[in-house]
Protein backbone atom coordinates (compact mmCIF):
# COMPACT_ATOMS: atom_id res chain seq x y z
CA UNK A 1 0.00 0.00 0.00
CA UNK A 2 1.57 3.50 -1.11
CA UNK A 3 1.75 5.73 1.78
CA UNK A 4 0.00 9.23 1.28
CA UNK A 5 2.50 12.05 -0.05
CA UNK A 6 3.71 14.18 2.97
CA UNK A 7 5.54 16.63 1.15
CA UNK A 8 9.09 17.43 2.25
CA UNK A 9 8.15 14.98 5.20
CA UNK A 10 9.33 11.42 5.02
CA UNK A 11 9.69 8.21 7.36
CA UNK A 12 12.89 8.17 8.99
CA UNK A 13 15.25 6.00 10.89
CA UNK A 14 16.01 5.98 13.96
CA UNK A 15 19.63 5.14 15.47
CA UNK A 16 19.14 5.05 19.51
CA UNK A 17 22.96 4.95 21.18
CA UNK A 18 22.91 2.88 23.73
CA UNK A 19 25.32 6.01 25.47
CA UNK A 20 22.81 8.45 24.47
CA UNK A 21 19.45 10.40 25.71
CA UNK A 22 16.64 7.94 23.56
CA UNK A 23 13.83 10.28 24.78
CA UNK A 24 15.97 13.36 23.56
CA UNK A 25 16.82 11.78 20.03
CA UNK A 26 13.65 10.94 19.67
CA UNK A 27 11.09 13.14 20.46
CA UNK A 28 13.92 16.15 18.86
CA UNK A 29 12.23 14.78 15.62
CA UNK A 30 8.80 13.84 16.88
CA UNK A 31 7.88 17.68 17.92
CA UNK A 32 7.89 19.31 13.98
CA UNK A 33 4.78 16.58 14.43
CA UNK A 34 2.77 18.89 16.50
CA UNK A 35 3.60 22.23 14.74
CA UNK A 36 2.17 20.54 12.12
CA UNK A 37 -1.20 20.28 13.55
CA UNK A 38 -4.20 22.58 12.23
CA UNK A 39 -7.52 22.33 11.82
CA UNK A 40 -7.65 21.04 8.22
CA UNK A 41 -8.70 17.20 8.54
CA UNK A 42 -6.23 16.44 5.29
CA UNK A 43 -3.62 18.27 7.08
CA UNK A 44 -4.42 16.22 10.31
CA UNK A 45 -4.85 12.84 8.36
CA UNK A 46 -0.80 13.91 7.43
CA UNK A 47 0.06 14.41 10.66
CA UNK A 48 -1.59 11.36 11.68
CA UNK A 49 0.21 9.04 9.15
CA UNK A 50 3.38 10.83 9.93
CA UNK A 51 2.92 10.03 13.51
CA UNK A 52 2.62 6.08 13.16
CA UNK A 53 5.45 6.38 10.53
CA UNK A 54 7.88 7.70 13.17
CA UNK A 55 6.75 5.46 15.73
CA UNK A 56 7.20 2.21 13.49
CA UNK A 57 10.49 3.65 12.66
CA UNK A 58 11.28 3.87 16.39
CA UNK A 59 9.58 0.52 17.47
CA UNK A 60 11.32 -1.24 14.69
CA UNK A 61 15.03 0.17 15.52
CA UNK A 62 14.67 -0.33 18.87
CA UNK A 63 13.50 -4.16 18.81
CA UNK A 64 16.46 -4.43 16.40
CA UNK A 65 18.87 -2.94 18.71
CA UNK A 66 17.26 -4.65 21.91
CA UNK A 67 18.82 -8.03 23.40
CA UNK A 68 15.74 -8.92 24.81
CA UNK A 69 13.35 -11.65 23.16
CA UNK A 70 10.63 -10.20 25.05
CA UNK A 71 11.34 -6.68 24.74
CA UNK A 72 12.20 -7.75 20.84
CA UNK A 73 9.06 -9.18 20.65
CA UNK A 74 6.69 -6.43 22.23
CA UNK A 75 8.34 -3.73 19.71
CA UNK A 76 8.01 -5.59 16.98
CA UNK A 77 4.50 -6.19 17.57
CA UNK A 78 3.90 -2.98 17.68
CA UNK A 79 5.80 -1.54 15.01
CA UNK A 80 3.39 -4.10 13.00
CA UNK A 81 0.26 -2.69 14.22
CA UNK A 82 1.58 1.20 13.28
CA UNK A 83 1.87 -0.06 10.03
CA UNK A 84 -1.83 -1.11 9.80
CA UNK A 85 -2.68 2.25 10.84
CA UNK A 86 0.22 3.68 7.96
CA UNK A 87 -1.85 1.72 5.36
CA UNK A 88 -5.46 2.20 7.31
CA UNK A 89 -4.87 5.94 7.53
CA UNK A 90 -3.63 6.08 3.97
CA UNK A 91 -6.32 4.63 2.09
CA UNK A 92 -8.92 7.39 4.14
CA UNK A 93 -6.40 9.82 2.74
CA UNK A 94 -6.90 8.65 -0.80
CA UNK A 95 -10.71 8.43 -0.19
CA UNK A 96 -10.53 11.69 1.41
CA UNK A 97 -8.58 13.42 -1.30
CA UNK A 98 -11.09 11.58 -4.26
CA UNK A 99 -14.50 12.56 -2.82
CA UNK A 100 -14.02 14.79 0.14
CA UNK A 101 -15.25 12.72 3.05
CA UNK A 102 -13.78 9.63 4.90
CA UNK A 103 -14.64 5.57 4.31
CA UNK A 104 -16.22 3.48 7.42
CA UNK A 105 -13.38 2.09 9.51
CA UNK A 106 -12.57 -1.12 7.90
CA UNK A 107 -9.49 -2.16 10.53
CA UNK A 108 -10.13 -4.03 13.74
CA UNK A 109 -10.63 -2.94 17.27
CA UNK A 110 -8.20 -3.48 19.66
CA UNK A 111 -8.70 -6.87 22.03
CA UNK A 112 -8.19 -6.83 25.86
CA UNK A 113 -4.57 -7.35 26.41
CA UNK A 114 -4.33 -7.92 30.08
CA UNK A 115 -3.61 -11.25 30.27
CA UNK A 116 -0.97 -10.51 27.61
CA UNK A 117 0.68 -7.95 29.52
CA UNK A 118 1.32 -9.67 32.72
CA UNK A 119 2.94 -12.51 30.71
CA UNK A 120 4.85 -10.46 29.00
CA UNK A 121 6.08 -8.36 31.78
CA UNK A 122 7.38 -11.20 33.71
CA UNK A 123 9.48 -11.97 30.60
CA UNK A 124 10.67 -7.96 30.54
CA UNK A 125 11.59 -8.06 34.29
CA UNK A 126 13.78 -11.74 33.88
CA UNK A 127 15.82 -9.78 30.70
CA UNK A 128 16.42 -6.59 31.07
CA UNK A 129 18.17 -4.04 33.75
CA UNK A 130 15.63 -1.01 34.99
CA UNK A 131 18.41 0.90 34.12
CA UNK A 132 19.07 0.12 30.60
CA UNK A 133 18.96 0.46 27.07
CA UNK A 134 14.99 -1.33 26.87
CA UNK A 135 13.72 0.38 30.07
CA UNK A 136 14.79 3.67 28.51
CA UNK A 137 12.92 2.49 25.20
CA UNK A 138 10.20 1.85 26.92
CA UNK A 139 10.00 5.15 28.90
CA UNK A 140 10.29 6.86 25.57
CA UNK A 141 7.88 4.92 23.85
CA UNK A 142 5.21 5.96 26.73
CA UNK A 143 5.57 9.72 26.09
CA UNK A 144 5.10 9.00 22.46
CA UNK A 145 2.19 6.94 22.98
CA UNK A 146 0.42 9.51 25.34
CA UNK A 147 1.15 11.80 22.64
CA UNK A 148 -1.12 10.40 20.27
CA UNK A 149 -3.61 9.47 22.19
CA UNK A 150 -4.17 13.16 22.89
CA UNK A 151 -4.15 13.88 18.71
CA UNK A 152 -6.81 11.08 17.91
CA UNK A 153 -8.57 11.70 21.11
CA UNK A 154 -8.66 15.68 20.49
CA UNK A 155 -9.73 14.87 16.85
CA UNK A 156 -12.50 12.18 17.94
CA UNK A 157 -14.14 14.77 19.66
CA UNK A 158 -13.91 17.62 17.62
CA UNK A 159 -15.17 16.50 13.94
CA UNK A 160 -18.76 16.20 13.68
CA UNK A 161 -18.13 13.57 10.87
CA UNK A 162 -19.33 10.22 12.07
CA UNK A 163 -16.57 7.79 9.83
CA UNK A 164 -13.43 10.82 11.27
CA UNK A 165 -15.09 10.60 14.33
CA UNK A 166 -14.92 6.57 14.45
CA UNK A 167 -11.72 6.47 12.46
CA UNK A 168 -9.56 8.58 15.13
CA UNK A 169 -11.78 6.76 18.17
CA UNK A 170 -10.52 3.64 17.04
CA UNK A 171 -6.88 4.50 16.41
CA UNK A 172 -7.14 6.57 20.23
CA UNK A 173 -7.82 3.23 21.45
CA UNK A 174 -5.24 1.12 19.66
CA UNK A 175 -2.81 3.31 21.21
CA UNK A 176 -4.27 3.24 24.55
CA UNK A 177 -3.84 -0.82 23.99
CA UNK A 178 -0.02 0.10 23.15
CA UNK A 179 0.16 2.76 26.27
CA UNK A 180 -1.48 0.50 29.09
CA UNK A 181 0.86 -2.69 27.97
CA UNK A 182 4.21 -0.05 28.46
CA UNK A 183 3.13 1.47 31.22
CA UNK A 184 2.56 -2.41 33.08
CA UNK A 185 6.42 -2.76 31.49
CA UNK A 186 7.59 0.36 33.25
CA UNK A 187 5.85 0.27 36.56
CA UNK A 188 7.29 -3.43 37.09
CA UNK A 189 10.89 -2.23 35.89
CA UNK A 190 10.15 0.53 38.62
CA UNK A 191 9.39 -1.65 41.47
CA UNK A 192 11.93 -3.88 40.21
CA UNK A 193 14.69 -1.00 41.19
CA UNK A 194 12.92 0.07 44.36
CA UNK A 195 13.27 -3.41 45.36
CA UNK A 196 16.67 -4.29 44.59
CA UNK A 197 19.44 -2.75 47.55
CA UNK A 198 22.44 -4.32 44.64
CA UNK A 199 21.22 -1.27 42.43
CA UNK A 200 21.42 1.80 44.86
CA UNK A 201 25.41 2.93 45.00
CA UNK A 202 24.61 4.09 48.80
Amino acid sequence: MAVASLGAEAPMDFHLGRGSDIRSEFFTTERSVWGVMSKSAEDILKTAILLELRGKAFYTTAARQSGSEAVRKIFTMMAEEEDVHVEYLSRQFAEYEKTGKFAKKDITDPVDDTEAAMILSEQVKNEISAAGFEAAAISAAIDFENRAVEVYQQRAEETTDPNEKEMYQSLANWERTHHRLLFKLNEDLKEQVWNDSNFWPF
